[in-house]
């Protein structure tokens, strides 16, 4: 790492930066994916007998007390509170652990706004045609919930992935760590702390792609499914002629 050519260094950086980068890729990978499934969990709390009940009280001020407070202070408790008494916990276990909650509360209301945004008609309008509300939702809102609120999703994923290099401060070896370790080594904070950037750059960026990508096949309308043959020929079958 400390070679005289720049493309040198560079070569050297890789592989420990790569390694890092797999640790940050895990632990996004893993807090996004509990974001999006806590997220669901706690607004269907939040709504239990329309938010008027202790469980509800309790999920509202969880979901502030994680928007409402820094990061580096939600870890640092996780981390710190259990070895006060005598519980010592995996730094990678709590990053992941405190990524996912933070990210939860975040989804949590982002959900919450896109079924506001349904119109209020359509769903009566369902339960008149006589659907049930596990139909209603299935069909109504969810479809219509995932299209809405998926820039958002993304969004917050991409920041979850820039987030996570806080989760150095524990020791967890992640891109982040590991890039300070090279700048202690050889001192040369420009090219280190750049190719970084480059590397979270590309991060990113392969999730913005995949989230568009997804989105795109979410907007496509889905093909009807064609009717059910009843095995017994037609007339019209008899000339060729397709169904309409």
């Amino acid at each position: 790492m400390n070679a005289d050519g720049v493309l040198d260094r560079l070569a050297a950086y890789l592989p420990v930066m790569l390694q890092g980068a797999g640790i940050t890729l895990l632990v996004s990978a893993l807090a996004i994916g509990l974001g999006l499934l806590g997220g669901a969990v706690l607004l269907g709390l939040a709504q239990f007998r329309q938010g008027r009940s202790p469980l509800a009280w309790a999920v509202a001020l969880l979901v502030s007390f994680m928007r409402g407070t820094p990061l580096l202070v939600q870890l640092l408790m996780a981390f710190y509170l259990p070895s006060a008494v005598g519980v010592d916990l995996p730094p990678l276990l709590v990053a992941i652990a405190v990524m996912g909650l933070n990210s939860a509360a975040f989804q949590c209301e982002i959900l919450r706004a896109g079924l506001a945004g349904i119109p209020a008609g359509q769903l009566e309008a369902a339960y008149s045609f006589g659907l049930g509300q596990r139909q209603v939702f299935w069909h109504v809102q969810l479809p219509q919930l995932a299209r809405a609120v998926w820039p958002a999703v993304v969004s917050e994923s991409m920041d979850v992935v820039k987030n996570s290099a806080i989760v150095s401060v524990i020791a967890v070896a992640d891109l982040a760590r590991v890039t300070r370790q090279i700048f202690a080594a050889n001192f040369r904070p420009l090219e280190v702390f750049l190719s970084a950037g480059v590397v979270y750059l590309l991060l990113t960026g392969t999730v913005f792609a995949l989230g568009t990508w997804l989105g795109q096949r979410m907007r496509q309308p889905r093909t009807p499914r064609p009717p059910r043959s009843s095995g017994l020929s037609t007339p019209a079958d008899s000339l060729g002629v397709r169904h309409v």
